[in-house]
């Protein structure tokens, strides 16, 4: 341990002395006032391209009037400056060289009418790349209207998103997902229901990080997905509600609202939603057995008619309170409650290879679960001056309680309708998960340009898993030992950071090291057929990142980038959990208290000309934790389990064109190929792929504020490890209308032909072949209405993160 933490300062001093020769950077900094001379607190202040007006950085001055902006390359600019109630002020002509630039004192001049706000020439880009990120802005998609936040990372360039919710990432899994740069603590069913939750007008961007900087955890193989939501920004009260209806075969609804209060002292926040859920899975499975010589013996034809309904109530609450004009103490609140229900009809027909049947059970399941989180975050940032040094801190914590009641009604019957069994499982499945953390991070911009960061960070995270079950035969009800099970599992997390970053004028350098501890305890309780069991894990890791982006043109319309990142995946909590759990009775899943977490090296280099971004990438992990599917006596067993070495290497291009004033074109497109080698349950697992994945979105601009939109992507057969994926595609359309400055009405046509069915086929399975075919609710048509009032100008402060941070994608029921 003393030897990892002696790396870790040596490392940190290194990186520290190697940024601190570097030249003086560019900055522009100044201060505006009212006609009355007091600090023009909330204005809002814009920079510019002389030449053709186009908006550079924005800036909010402070409660002292003061503004800053940072990492400006050499050129021309001007300054405009607007707030309500005065005139708009335009600068002449500004030369920025390599020295840090002080503006002269700006004062502005009352005006007697309410005047027009600056005109912004710059349209904001659907995608935007960044030197760590790609940023999506969700506003700029009108078939976002009436969606989820599920939704929109679907739309989202090299994010995949299959039938059951699962999210990849450029060809990865393991992506964790947060919100406004604080992790959801979901993951499996939970985390796809409260995607489908959340609306997609309450979304202002979306940031994927396949390589996410060392402020960040080091958790998520697959990268960081970061949805940042909207808040009102000016002073008063002002916000906005949106409103739709979403009707498939089965209607749901999606409505939220959100509001902001903003004083001097006070700033006061929330978004609330309700939704219902409506959907449907027609799901078959085959199962074909064969004899040891590869002939057909038998078959297993399985479906399943899933409907399910949910109702979900959604709050956030926030209130920053500015004590003066360098520290502000903030307050969040978080309640989610989501009720649901599921109910299965399920077929299964075994025949013989000649298809001679040879009986049929027909289960009629039940379950109803009861999800609730709650969570209180605490927070303080300081800055020493403006756009000087800044120290942030975090405390937080979350409850998570899951109830869960299920009930397998199974009869089995001959071929002539007798009826020859009839059993009934029944369940209750409790569970709970309480999260502490605690964060501290500081920022320290230096003269030169040079900025340095840092942070600690300790979570700790206690689970308890209770599930008992019990069979009913003729009447007879007996507990059932063998699924009865009770788990705890602790975890202690500890982290520190640096982070040095720097804007040469046209070299763009980011580096950071990132050391983690974990320390981890799980206790399987016994029952009358099963001992007690403990298991107990102790290790640490160093994750660096480099980001290196250099610019081939004065003008920045060509630039290279590079990054590399080591990351860790740490099993999900109740993946670790030996329990024993029926989908139905031929399938059940059970966790694995053996998984070992999973190390991936990540490395990206892109090319940008204007609009169009080409990125090579390659990935190698190792022990990647993946679902695996063994056959034991014709039972499915679907467990986690850890395989030996997964390679994806990958090419992609994101392009945004605009042939005439009147359209606009986005193109995503890549090509990745997954190559998984491991020891399997009936030996070697040997499978590789190449899979192809197209999203093109077209963009009409019409007359009288109308807008048109066509979209919809394409993606081959995908193989991984076990599993082959089939080609799916969705066609969707959409139209927009601006009834007025305010008011938005929006309707949305999604899968039109309906194409986008998830079917595919598993492999490596002991003298079985099986394939599968689910149809959903993809097909649909929404109606939205959005209406907003305020106004919105850049934001006081910003507070970007909680202290915690990884732990919440972990939650998996």
């Amino acid at each position: 341990m003393q030897i990892k933490l002696t790396a870790f300062l040596a490392a940190w001093l290194t990186i520290a002395s190697i940024v601190a020769f570097v030249q003086t950077g560019a900055s522009l900094s100044g201060q505006v006032l009212g006609a009355d001379g007091k600090p023009a607190d909330a204005a809002t202040v814009l920079l510019v391209q002389t030449r053709d007006s186009a908006v550079v950085k924005t800036a909010l001055a402070n409660v002292a009037g003061k503004y800053l902006f940072e990492g400006l390359k050499p050129g021309n600019y001007r300054i405009w400056v607007t707030m309500m109630g005065y005139q708009n002020y335009k600068s002449e002509n500004i030369i920025v060289e390599k020295q840090p630039l002080v503006m002269p004192l700006i004062n502005l001049q009352h005006s007697g009418t309410l005047l027009k706000a600056v005109a912004i020439t710059a349209q904001k880009q659907l995608i935007e790349h960044q030197p760590d990120r790609t940023v999506v802005n969700v506003d700029a998609l009108i078939g976002n209207a009436g969606a989820t936040a599920l939704d929109v990372l679907e739309k989202s360039p090299g994010v995949i998103v299959d039938n059951n919710g699962a999210i990849s990432l450029q060809g990865k899994n393991s992506v964790k997902i947060y919100i406004d740069d604080k992790p959801t603590y979901l993951s499996g069913a939970d985390l796809e229901n409260y995607l489908r939750s959340l609306s997609a007008s309450t979304i202002n961007q979306i940031e994927l990080m396949t390589n996410p900087p060392a402020k960040y955890d080091a958790a998520g193989n697959g990268g960081i997905i970061n949805i940042r939501t909207k808040r009102g920004k000016a002073k008063g009260f002002n916000g906005g509600l949106s409103l739709s209806y979403s009707q498939g075969k089965y209607g749901k609804t999606n409505n939220s609202a959100n509001f902001n209060y903003r004083d001097s002292k006070i700033n006061l926040f929330g978004n609330l939603s309700y939704s219902t859920g409506n959907n449907f899975n027609d799901l078959d499975i085959n199962r074909y057995f064969e004899n040891a010589d590869g002939s057909l013996q038998s078959k297993f034809l399985q479906n399943s008619f899933i409907r399910r309904t949910s109702k979900t109530y959604n709050a956030k609450l926030g209130l920053d309170y500015y004590a003066s004009a360098k520290t502000t103490w903030g307050l969040g609140l978080t309640g989610l409650l989501n009720p649901g229900d599921e109910h299965t009809i399920n077929t299964s027909r075994l025949l013989s290879a000649q298809n001679t049947p040879d009986s049929t059970i027909v289960a009629n399941n039940a379950e109803h679960r009861s999800f609730k989180n709650g969570g209180i975050n605490l927070n303080y940032r300081h800055q020493y001056n403006a756009g000087g040094p800044e120290l942030t801190a975090d405390l937080d914590y979350l409850r998570y309680d899951n109830t869960l009641s299920q009930g397998f009604d199974n009869s089995s019957y001959l071929p002539n309708g007798m009826l020859i069994n009839h059993d009934l499982l029944t369940g209750a499945l409790p569970s709970a998960i309480d999260i502490y953390a605690a964060k501290t991070d500081y920022t320290h911009p230096l003269k030169s340009g040079l900025k340095l960061a840092g942070g600690l960070k300790t979570s700790y995270t206690q689970t308890d898993n209770i599930a008992n079950y019990f069979y009913t035969v003729n009447q007879n009800t007996t507990p059932d030992y063998d699924k009865t099970n009770h788990f705890i599992y602790k975890e202690n997390i500890n982290a520190a950071y640096i982070n040095a970053s720097r804007d040469f004028k046209r070299l763009s350098v980011q580096l950071g090291l990132r050391f983690e501890n974990t320390v981890s305890k799980g206790h399987q309780l016994g029952n009358v057929q099963k001992p007690d069991s403990v298991f107990k894990r102790n290790y640490n890791g160093l994750f660096p990142t480099v980001y290196l982006q250099y610019k081939l043109d004065t003008a920045g319309n060509q630039q290279i980038s590079l990054n590399y990142g080591r990351r860790i995946d740490r099993p999900y909590y109740e993946d670790l959990n030996p329990f024993l759990a029926p989908l139905d009775k031929f399938t059940y899943y059970t966790g694995n208290p053996f998984l070992r977490p999973a190390y991936t090296q990540n490395i990206e280099l892109s090319h940008t000309y204007k609009k169009i971004t080409t990125t090579l990438s390659y990935s190698k992990t190792r022990d990647n934790v993946d679902e695996t599917i063994e056959i034991v006596n014709g039972i499915y067993y679907s467990r986690p389990g850890n395989l030996g070495s997964t390679v994806v290497k990958g090419i992609s291009v994101d392009a945004s064109v605009d042939p005439a004033k009147w359209l606009s074109l986005q193109l995503f497109a890549t090509a990745v190929n997954i190559h998984t080698r491991s020891d399997f349950y009936n030996g070697p697992l040997d499978t590789k792929g190449t899979y192809y994945f197209v999203k093109p979105m077209l963009q009409f601009k019409l007359p009288r504020d109308w807008t048109a939109q066509l979209n919809g992507l394409y993606q081959s057969r995908v193989t991984s490890a076990q599993f082959v994926t089939g080609n799916m595609g969705r066609v969707n359309a959409a139209l927009s209308k601006k009834i007025s400055a305010s008011t938005t009405l929006k309707l949305v046509v999604n899968d039109i032909f309906y194409t986008n069915v998830n079917s595919g086929d598993i492999n490596n399975l002991a003298n079985t072949r099986a394939d599968y075919h689910n149809l959903s609710d993809t097909r649909t048509a929404v109606l939205s209405l959005s209406y907003r009032f305020g106004k919105a100008i850049a934001n006081q402060r910003k507070h970007e993160s909680t202290g915690a941070e990884s732990e919440q994608n972990r939650v998996k029921n």
